[in-house]
C-alpha cells in the first residue's frame, strides 16, 4: 500500500481506510471515516447553512458523494481537505437553488390576491390531489420493495415510521456511522431504481 510521505498521522490513516473501503468493501472503514469527520462537517455545513435541518442533509449528502466517488480520490492532499471542499460546493449549490425557489414563491405570492387564500389553498387539497399523492406513495412503496431486505428495512424505518437515527441504531444495535453509511447506499440504490423506473412517481 503506497502512502504519500506529505501526508500527515492523521492524512495517512485516512488513506489506509479509504484502501480498505475500496479494495475490500469494508463497510467499517466507510463508518469509521464518517464517524472522525461527521461532528466537524456538520458544524461546518450549519455554519455555511444557519439551518440545522439543512445541515444534517448537506452532512449526509457530502458524504454520500465523497463515498460514491471516492475512487477520484488522491493522496496529494488529505481525505478531510477533499471532503470539505465537496461539501461546500454541495451547500453553495443548494443555497443557490433555495435562495431561487423562496424568491420563485415570493414572487407567486405577491401575485396573489391576499395570504390568507395562499395558505387555505396549501392546507386544503382538492380531492382530486389527494388521490394523486395516495397514488404516489403506494408507487413509492412498490419501488422501495425491490431494495434488498437490510436497504428495505433502512428506507421503511427513516422514511415511512419516520424513526429517528438514534431511534435507529437502538432498533438494529448497529454504530450510528454504519448506520448512515447504510442509509447512504440505500437511497442511492433507490435514486438509481426510481431514475430507470418507466413510472413516473
Amino acid at each position: 500500500m503506497e502512502i504519500k510521505h506529505k501526508l500527515t498521522d492523521k492524512g495517512q490513516r485516512d488513506y489506509k481506510l479509504i484502501r480498505r473501503a475500496l479494495d475490500e468493501g469494508d463497510q467499517a472503514a466507510y463508518a469509521q471515516l464518517l464517524d472522525f469527520y461527521r461532528d466537524s462537517l456538520y458544524y461546518t455545513m450549519l455554519k455555511m447553512s444557519n439551518n440545522p435541518y439543512d445541515a444534517e442533509d448537506l452532512t449526509i449528502e457530502a458524504f454520500g458523494k465523497a463515498f460514491k466517488n471516492l475512487r477520484q480520490y488522491t493522496p496529494d492532499f488529505a481525505f478531510s481537505t477533499w471532503l470539505f471542499k465537496i461539501a461546500a460546493n454541495n451547500c453553495i449549490d443548494y443555497l443557490r437553488k433555495k435562495k431561487k425557489v423562496s424568491a420563485t414563491i415570493q414572487n407567486k405570492d405577491n401575485a396573489d390576491q391576499d395570504e390568507v387564500t395562499v395558505k387555505l389553498e396549501s392546507q386544503f387539497r382538492d380531492p382530486e390531489e389527494h388521490i394523486i399523492n395516495k397514488e404516489k406513495i403506494v408507487l413509492m412503496r412498490d419501488v422501495v420493495e425491490k431494495l434488498k431486505p437490510h436497504y428495505r428495512r433502512l428506507i421503511k424505518m427513516r422514511y415511512f415510521d419516520e424513526l429517528t437515527y438514534d431511534e435507529i441504531v437502538q432498533e438494529l444495535g448497529l454504530p450510528l456511522g454504519t448506520v448512515k453509511v447504510q442509509l447512504f447506499r440505500a437511497r442511492d440504490f433507490l435514486y438509481n431504481i426510481l431514475k430507470n423506473s418507466k413510472e413516473n412517481i
